[in-house]
């Protein structure tokens, strides 16, 4: 499908609130046939989705130690997994040691699949992703690992106002780019 046909179908399934707002880009290299164009998401004129771009908006992270770090990344515990750490240790740790432990324990899966979604991510090509979240339902992109078809999801006209506030723990583990465009869909 060519460029063309693509955006003005992702244009069409674009939520009535953020249509003028949120723009799929690409740029090509007409007389370099060997490197690829760049596609990316603009919101409000803004270039927000693009990796390789040093001015974006967003945080990509580069270590599992930044993700650990950063002090905006708020991981919920639940009590099986306390209780997990407690039958591991067999008892003998405090009570206040075993959230420290569970929390560490899945702060580092997180950081392990952000990293691979960011892997993913750049070697993924952007028409691809495209073509298959348009040929696929919309809860498979919404549950996917992947950060392109989730955003492609979260801005589509099809995911409502309830499913979004259903989602709000969900996107708390999920990558910073795919919450900035879930805070946008749902302001």
């Amino acid at each position: 499908m060519s460029w063309s046909k693509l955006k003005q179908n992702l244009d069409s399934f674009l939520s009535p609130a953020l249509s003028g707002r949120v723009e799929y880009r690409s740029t090509s290299y007409r007389y370099l046939p060997d490197k690829a164009g760049l596609c990316y998401i603009a919101v409000d004129k803004k270039n927000v989705f693009n990796m390789t771009d040093a001015t974006s908006l967003i945080k990509w992270y580069k270590t599992e130690l930044e993700i650990k770090n950063d002090p905006d990344i708020q991981i919920p515990v639940s009590n099986e997994e306390i209780e997990a750490v407690r039958m591991e240790t067999k008892g003998g740790v405090p009570e206040d040691r075993l959230i420290v432990i569970a929390r560490n324990r899945k702060i580092t899966n997180y950081a392990k699949e952000i990293l691979l979604a960011q892997t993913t991510l750049s070697k993924s090509n952007f028409i691809v992703a495209a073509n298959t979240f348009l040929s696929s339902p919309i809860e498979k992109s919404l549950e996917s690992k992947d950060i392109l078809p989730n955003i492609l999801a979260l801005v589509d006209r099809r995911v409502g106002k309830k499913r979004l506030l259903n989602m709000a723990e969900k996107m708390k583990l999920k990558h910073p780019v795919v919450q900035f465009f879930y805070e946008l869909r749902l302001n």
